[in-house]
């Protein structure tokens, strides 16, 4: 009866074992499981004659070693060759379609871990061997045998071998590093460093309390189960209990390996472990074997490796940036060096108090970051490198274009050039005011703002509105032509007549980007209403906070501005929100995203036409991406959004809607 129950047990936990960690699908609690797993470990304790090797119990560690014994790999363990860039790629597919001809390619998650290798014997877990130098590995078996997702016994009798990634997940990794240093120990610097610290525990019992995990990629001797791609591989290990990585497609020419390229790299952020890249292999079994191998790398496989996110140069020198509020910002020029793909000279030092913290100095050696597409920034200096010839910054006390004081406010971290006719403010102020998505007045960029202003037409955002009293003395500068100037004459005048929303953009309002200008004008219809509109009012609209209230009614009790906007009005730019009512509709509170090109509309129309029926438009796909409009050559958000199951609609549907809307 013991044993009979003591048989039960162990394929209950195993099922739950599989149910929790490989499919993420629990279908009992925590305390079912801990029941299951305790009237086990007293059944075992009570009956050893009932040992097995493979049972959950013996998932908990506790084997020590003085040691690991080493073991040579039946097929070596060869590393991928890698490529930066699409070209790159492109290259390996069209070196492949060269020698096999067409075909399919399976693209996955390169796991950012330590690679391993499990064999079992008629179906038990035999033992597991990390990648070593290729030809030979160590066993970690009673490490690997800690990981819940792994199966000790599968309905396989052949001998079978297969190969993946052991790794930390970030929360694992989080936990740990948390509990050293409440130990007092050194933190790991990475997971893929926590990983291969803990798959190398002489004690199995830490181990086993890491919280690694481990994806399977790699089925050897596929012939012996009668698999013939790859991806089928994936699908037949998943089937006999191995943890395969969901984020996994099928390609079948460049163009969808490119596009599923970028749609993995963009949602990177939001994986539970880290990544360093994409692997692209060949799926066909006979055409792998057809390419082959070299000595080190199979000609049938590469890796699409990220570009680095931080690299080490040297910091040549400091100057100093000002913005169109006056705030001051330092710079670091640095020897040139390849970042996130593309080559970085400068990066940004924020503020006084962050170079006195990391002790930046003139020639340091220093590392630089890059995330997304944010402007690079100095993370650290590195003392240990210095050789003498490092020069401590000394922060300025005058503004470097005006020669003015600068000031530091008390509640600030940054310094402020407080001349208002300060050249920099000026023309960066004029600037965004021209901008896109402010006036979009196309032609006045701030080369072009600056060229002016230092001729002395431009020296305020009004006078943008008298240039063309100036024309003959503008065609007298480098780089004017008549043909230009009359164009940009042109996009001058149109902007009279932009929306109020477009207008509270450019002035420059203190926490007033383009969202919250939209919601001003829509709410208060005109530039008079909002003028006249006191702090509550402000608060109490939805998505303007009481500090962005405070910065509306600042800006327009100061007298400057208030002669500003009434010489806007003498020039006849528009004051009143030319928008339609909001209407509601079946976009109504969705989070949607447009990719490709509408017929009939452009970008701005379709945004605004969506934001007029109710809905947040955003332009990036993610999980709480509510739906896709997907036009003429839609892009990478068109794959993302078919990785996270995000409803899609056409171009003809959408304009179908907006045909209905207006009848």
């Amino acid at each position: 009866m013991s044993r009979q129950r003591i048989e039960e047990l162990r394929k209950l936990i195993n099922r739950y074992n599989n149910e929790y960690h490989v499919y993420d699908k629990p279908s009992v609690s925590d305390q079912e499981y801990d029941r299951c797993m305790q009237e086990l470990t007293l059944l075992e304790s009570q009956n050893p004659e009932f040992d097995d090797s493979d049972s959950p119990t013996h998932r908990v560690g506790g084997t020590v070693l003085d040691s690991f014994k080493k073991i040579n790999h039946k097929r070596p363990m060869l590393s991928l060759g890698n490529v930066y860039n699409r070209e790159e790629m492109d290259a390996f597919l069209d070196r492949v379609e060269k020698e096999v001809g067409s075909t399919e390619f399976v693209l996955e998650l390169k796991i950012d871990g330590l690679a391993m290798s499990v064999e079992y014997h008629a179906g038990h877990f035999a033992f597991a061997v990390t990648r070593g130098d290729g030809e030979t590995g160590e066993d970690v078996s009673s490490n690997v045998k800690t990981i819940r997702s792994i199966p000790m016994k599968i309905d396989v009798e052949p001998e079978m071998e297969i190969r993946g990634e052991v790794y930390l997940p970030r929360k694992s990794f989080e936990s740990l590093n948390r509990l050293r240093e409440e130990n007092g120990e050194e933190v790991f610097a990475n997971p893929r460093n926590a990983a291969a610290g803990s798959i190398r525990q002489l004690d199995s019992a830490i181990a086993s309390k890491r919280g690694l995990d481990a994806f399977w990629y790699y089925l050897l001797e596929p012939e012996k189960f009668n698999v013939k791609t790859h991806y089928d591989s994936l699908k037949w290990m998943q089937e006999k209990g191995f943890k395969i990585n969901p984020h996994t497609k099928v390609c079948r020419n460049k163009e969808e390996v490119w596009e599923t390229i970028i749609a993995m790299s963009d949602l990177r952020p939001s994986f539970a472990y880290d990544i360093d890249g994409i692997v692209v292999k060949v799926n066909d079994f006979a055409l792998q074997a057809k390419l082959g191998y070299t000595a080190r790398t199979p000609r049938w496989a590469i890796a699409y490796k990220f570009p680095a996110e931080e690299v080490t140069t040297r910091l040549k020198d400091i100057f100093i940036t000002v913005g169109r509020t006056g705030r001051i910002t330092p710079n670091a020029a640095l020897e040139p060096v390849r970042l996130a793909g593309t080559s970085v000279a400068f990066a940004t030092l924020h503020n006084e108090d962050r170079i006195g913290e990391k002790d930046i100095r003139i020639n340091d050696i220093v590392t630089v970051r890059k995330a997304g597409e944010i402007i690079p920034e100095v993370v650290r200096s590195h003392p240990d490198r210095r050789d003498g010839t490092q020069v401590p910054y000394i922060f300025p006390t005058e503004c470097p274009n005006c020669h003015g004081p600068l000031i530091r406010y008390e509640s600030e971290a940054s310094h402020y050039c407080i001349n208002t006719d300060c050249p920099a403010r000026v023309s960066e102020s004029i600037a965004h005011f021209a901008s896109r998505n402010a006036m979009n007045i196309e032609g006045l960029g701030f080369k072009t703002v600056e060229s002016f202003h230092l001729s002395g037409y431009l020296n305020t955002v009004e006078e943008i509105y008298t240039l063309c009293s100036h024309r003959e003395e503008l065609l007298l500068l480098a780089g004017f032509k008549a043909k230009s100037l009359d164009k940009l004459f042109t996009a001058i005048e149109a902007s009279k007549s932009n929306s109020l929303e477009r207008l509270l953009n450019g002035l420059g309002i203190r926490q007033v980007g383009e969202k919250a200008a939209r919601t001003l004008a829509v709410t208060f219809g005109s530039m008079e209403e909002l003028m006249a509109a006191d702090v509550n009012a402000l608060s109490n609209i939805s998505d303007i906070g009481p500090i962005t209230a405070e910065g509306v009614r600042n800006f327009f009790t100061e007298e400057h501005n208030q002669k500003l906007i009434r010489a806007l009005q003498v020039h006849g730019v528009n004051m009143v929100c030319t928008l339609p009512k909001q209407q509601t509709s079946m976009f109504t509170g969705k989070t949607v995203v447009v990719t490709g090109s509408i017929e009939g509309m452009d970008r701005s129309e379709t945004e605004t036409w969506l934001q007029n029926a109710g809905a947040k438009v955003s332009s990036s796909v993610s999980k709480s991406t509510s739906l896709l409009i997907v036009g003429e050559a839609a892009g990478s958000k068109y794959e993302k959004a078919r990785l996270l199951n995000v409803p899609i609609m056409s171009a003809e549907e959408f304009l179908r809607e907006v045909k209905n809307s207006e009848k």
